[in-house]
């Protein structure tokens, strides 16, 4: 039985919103804008704070976005979850979620017209994700896709730069900003990835037919593998061509530890109920790749990074379910 439904305009409706939107994953889009962000020549700073805010949520809403349309299967993984629990209902989530991506979309086309195609297919692509996301061979790809477009719009914030040079002649066909946009789509298809594992008995039960479900614990686990093995080559190259310093090396090492430790642990295991720090330290670790190239590109940008990065550490320990990520 659903609990009593907020109003939209109350207090009760903004603290649900905020749950659904997982603040802790904000750092991962957040972590991704940045990576283009840091590939402009002396960005005006006014430019990188206003681009920065709309990236940083926009991971957010998407993700509130996205569970309008899977509500069956978080009924029985996460039933903690404000949709679930019928405080919120879809037809306030929905709207809400519409207005503020439109809301991103607009004000970094402010920036640069430009980006406006990628923002309308980065909406659309979240508007599908569940049709993918029940197929084995769709939900980790869609969903990366969307994220590593994050970069590219980053990018796009110098206004003097156009899609089409971004596509033709530009950033995309030099070395390492290409590596850049596949590493963090190989990046977040590990955290799909590794998501799924504590999601598979829900999954079967309301027919998504993710990979696990589809081939078995041991080869989801490869498929990790895989693409961990891809985002650490990626990363580590960029980080060398672009001649990074101590720290570049640093946070690239402390993610390649994260992201060893999380393979290791999920090969392990085959509990669903402890798969939780692994998949946490597979976020810790995507966030930590994309600052190694951030302060390869901008050495400068440490304080903030470094206090992003403790402010992500800090939020994802008062997530309301430390078994959820």
């Amino acid at each position: 039985m659903s609990e009593t439904r907020y109003r939209l305009l109350s207090f009760g409706f903004l603290k649900s919103y905020i749950t659904t939107m997982r603040p802790y994953l904000l750092f991962v889009s957040g972590a991704a804008g940045m990576v283009g962000l840091a590939f402009i020549d002396s960005p005006p700073h006014w430019r990188v704070a206003l681009a920065f805010v709309p990236l940083f949520f926009s991971y957010g809403l998407g993700q509130a976005l996205t569970d309008c349309f899977q509500t069956d299967t978080d009924a029985i993984s996460a039933p903690y979850r404000p949709l679930v629990r019928g405080v919120v209902s879809k037809a306030q989530v929905f709207p809400v979620s519409l207005v503020g991506l439109t809301l991103v979309v607009l004000v970094l086309a402010y920036l640069n017209p430009w980006i406006l195609p990628l923002g309308f297919l980065a909406v659309i692509g979240l508007l599908t994700y569940t049709y993918f996301k029940r197929r084995w061979w769709g939900g980790p790809p869609w969903n990366a896709w969307i994220v590593a477009i994050l970069p590219m719009i980053g990018r796009l914030v110098d206004r003097d730069y156009s899609l089409s040079e971004l596509i033709r002649f530009g950033d995309l066909h030099t070395p390492a900003f290409c590596l850049s946009i596949v590493a963090i789509f190989a990046g977040y298809a590990n955290f799909v990835v590794m998501g799924y594992f504590k999601d598979i008995s829900a999954d079967r039960q309301t027919g998504y037919q993710t990979f696990p479900v589809v081939f078995g614990w041991r080869a989801n686990a490869v498929y990790g593998d895989i693409t961990a093995l891809v985002v650490a080559g990626l990363t580590t190259w960029v980080v060398a061509i672009t001649g990074g310093g101590l720290l570049a090396w640093t946070f690239l090492a402390a993610a390649v530890v994260l992201q060893l430790h999380a393979q290791v642990s999920v090969h392990r295991t085959r509990d669903e109920h402890a798969v939780g720090t692994p998949i946490a330290n597979g976020v810790r670790a995507l966030i930590l790749f994309c600052l190694a190239i951030v302060l390869a590109l901008k050495p400068g940008w440490i304080g903030f990074a470094g206090v992003f990065y403790v402010l992500f550490e800090l939020v994802l320990r008062l997530r309301p379910e430390h078994g959820q990520v």
